[in-house]
């Protein structure tokens, strides 16, 4: 009888250390299964894991090294814009070269001093007035030798009338050679140089409108 009871004694023990091992293996299963998971949703110093930096917490990524150009600054964007309406200007003025005069005219088939300026600015939608006259009173007057290509130049071709009645645009600048793009009533629309005697003798002024 005390051999049966020593037997069942020992039963329950051997039955108890079984139950307490496979507690331990399985809670130590789920805590190796479950730290992938811990590292990736805590933060350092919570639970369990301690990190040491945020940086741990972050995936390792190989992120492409872009070349971002720096931003053009304001003024030179400015400039940038003024030479590139400029620039279409003169070429807007350019493309009714040979054309031929006409009291009036605005289109290929017959052009005038005034409607050639007036045509070339209105297509960057600069409305100036339709007489050269007219637009001697826009932009601010400049010196000659300030000039430069966009700028407007203004005549007086007629000796009898002391009134402008002629205006061309500056094309180019090169030193004291400025050349500009009119429309004059013997060859129709050309481009000529101020340093030409009949232009120097008829020149008034110089303005900047753009």
């Amino acid at each position: 009888m005390r051999l049966d009871f020593r037997y069942t004694i020992l039963s329950m023990l051997l039955a108890s250390m079984s139950l307490i091992s496979c507690s331990t293996s399985k809670s130590t299963t789920e805590r190796e299964l479950g730290l992938e998971i811990v590292k990736r949703t805590e933060y350092p110093g919570d639970g369990d894991y301690f990190a040491s930096s945020e940086s741990d917490l972050e995936p390792i990524m190989d992120l492409p090294e872009w070349d971002i150009p720096e931003l053009m600054p304001i003024e030179e964007y400015d400039a940038y814009a003024e030479r590139s309406t400029t620039d279409r200007i003169i070429k807007q003025a350019k493309s009714f070269n040979g054309t031929p005069y006409k009291f009036g005219g605005t289109t290929k088939k017959g052009m005038d001093c005034s409607g050639l300026i007036y045509t070339a600015f209105k297509s960057e939608d600069i409305y100036l007035p339709r007489i050269s006259s007219d637009m001697a009173r826009r932009g601010k007057q400049i010196k000659l030798n300030n000039v430069q290509p966009g700028d407007l130049l203004f005549f007086k071709t007629n000796s009898r009338r002391n009134r402008i009645n002629h205006v061309g645009l500056v094309v180019e600048v090169n030193g004291s050679e400025i050349l500009f793009i009119h429309s004059s009533t013997s060859r129709g629309v050309i481009t000529s140089s101020i340093n030409e005697a009949y232009w120097q003798r008829a020149f008034t002024e110089a303005r900047r409108v753009l």
